[in-house]
């Protein structure tokens, strides 16, 4: 009897100690939350130093094209290089590389395209490729400062209840 009496104080003691599945529910949510937050953030800063970088490649291409858009008609403007026979386009949104020869569009690549006109087409393509770059960084930048904003919004909610 007295081994009964000992064992139900021992669990009745152990009860006391043990948190609640509510508690524990709190405290793994605060965990995962406090994660995801070190994640978002680490996760922007090397989107921001991947902008950084792209940036002065971009800003060293620019020079090489004019930019055209008309306000009117176009959703979306394009960077415009001539020179010799060829006129090539770069959207600006980076989805787009036309090229043409004498006035005509080309298929693209075109291997037939030599010399300094092969040099402008090389330029065009790099510009497209960073263009494109820059763009899907602002993107997942953009999304990510969400994604942190929320995990800091919840956070605090939960030391307010807390408290």
């Amino acid at each position: 009897m007295k081994k009964v009496i000992f064992l139900a104080c021992v669990f009745a003691l152990m009860a006391c100690n043990k948190p609640s599945r509510v508690e524990q529910y709190k405290a793994d949510k605060h965990r995962s939350d406090s994660i995801h937050l070190v994640e978002q953030t680490t996760s922007l800063a090397y989107y921001q130093s991947q902008l950084e970088q792209l940036m002065p490649v971009a800003d060293s291409l620019l020079p090489f094209f004019t930019y055209e858009k008309n306000e009117k008609y176009q959703d979306h403007g394009y960077y415009v290089v001539k020179g010799g026979s060829l006129r090539i386009l770069v959207r600006d949104d980076g989805r787009d590389l036309l090229v043409y020869k004498e006035g005509k569009r080309q298929a693209y690549p075109d291997h037939s395209i030599k010399g300094r006109d092969r040099e402008m087409v090389e330029r065009a393509e790099h510009l497209q490729v960073t263009i494109r770059d820059i763009k899907e960084c602002e993107k997942r930048i953009a999304r990510t400062s969400l994604e942190k904003q929320k995990y800091e919004k919840r956070l605090q909610n939960q030391l307010k209840i807390e408290n």
